[in-house]
């Protein structure tokens, strides 16, 4: 039984203190927008569901993604979303928390948490903010050098990896990866995760919206013009506010004027 599977694990994760089991109820329908990522995570879902099938065919195991962009843009409601697609649990990988006081602790702990990622495989490893993870590699000092090790070890681990860990890493600042993260063969793919443009606005919209039992027949016209250069997450706090007002002001629905108050 699938269920009785995944507690067993959960429990298992937890006492390792390493990995954190995410839950979440989003998948691929409460992303406004993001067209070409939905795509390909889609065609590498179908992967996983038939993967005995796929590799026997000659079909490499997918890696992973990375995706990059601005915060408040979809790029963690993508790792779980990518989840709920592949049907598998989804691990969280705080590198600050392999961090440890005492010579090779912090290499130690890396290994672990690959190694108990692999046993729990299939699974969809997320590591949230990954630049601030790895900032600081290949300078000088003592906490960099762990941290460069750290680094070569991940990186060895993925270019050889032959496991059904599928890595999704998020990153709002490219800038400060080193290099040799960003080279094919180590990710499936990168993608660029914008602000929303405005049917990506609208949709985003409509989809807070129905989340919140709302009519999904109000002209969002205005208020998509309104919102140039808004995230996805000032478009959900939106429709929030004006969900809330209309109820307190004891109205029977929320209508574009309440949503261009708020």
């Amino acid at each position: 039984d699938k269920m009785m599977i995944l507690k067993e694990k959960e429990q298992f994760i937890k006492k390792s203190g390493m990995l954190e089991l995410v839950n979440f109820s989003e998948n691929v329908d409460d992303i406004g927008g993001l067209e070409n990522l939905k795509e390909w995570l889609e065609r590498k879902a179908k992967i996983f569901a038939g993967l005995d099938k796929a590799i026997k065919f000659g079909v490499d195991v997918p890696k992973g993604a990375m995706i990059i962009g601005m915060p408040g843009c979809g790029k963690s409601l993508t790792a779980k979303a990518t989840a709920s697609l592949f049907q598998i649990p989804l691990l969280r990988l705080d590198v600050g928390r392999l961090l440890g006081k005492y010579v090779g602790e912090s290499e130690a702990n890396m290994r672990k948490a690959l190694k108990l990622s692999e046993a729990i495989s299939p699974c969809v490893l997320w590591i949230d903010e990954i630049e601030k993870a790895f900032a600081g590699v290949g300078s000088a000092g003592g906490s960099n050098e762990v941290t460069t090790r750290l680094f070569g070890q991940f990186l060895t681990w993925m270019q050889e990896k032959d496991n059904e860990v599928f890595i999704v890493a998020t990153a709002n600042d490219i800038t400060r990866l080193p290099p040799e993260f960003l080279r094919k063969g180590r990710f499936d793919e990168l993608f660029f995760v914008d602000f929303p443009n405005a049917d990506e606005r609208e949709l985003i919209l409509q989809i807070h919206l129905r989340k919140r039992n709302q009519e999904r027949s109000i002209d969002l016209t205005k208020i998509v013009e309104k919102t140039e250069g808004y995230n996805g997450a000032d478009l959900e706090a939106i429709v929030k506010a004006a969900v809330e007002n209309c109820f307190i002001e004891g109205k029977v629905n929320v209508t574009e004027k309440d949503l261009l108050e708020a």
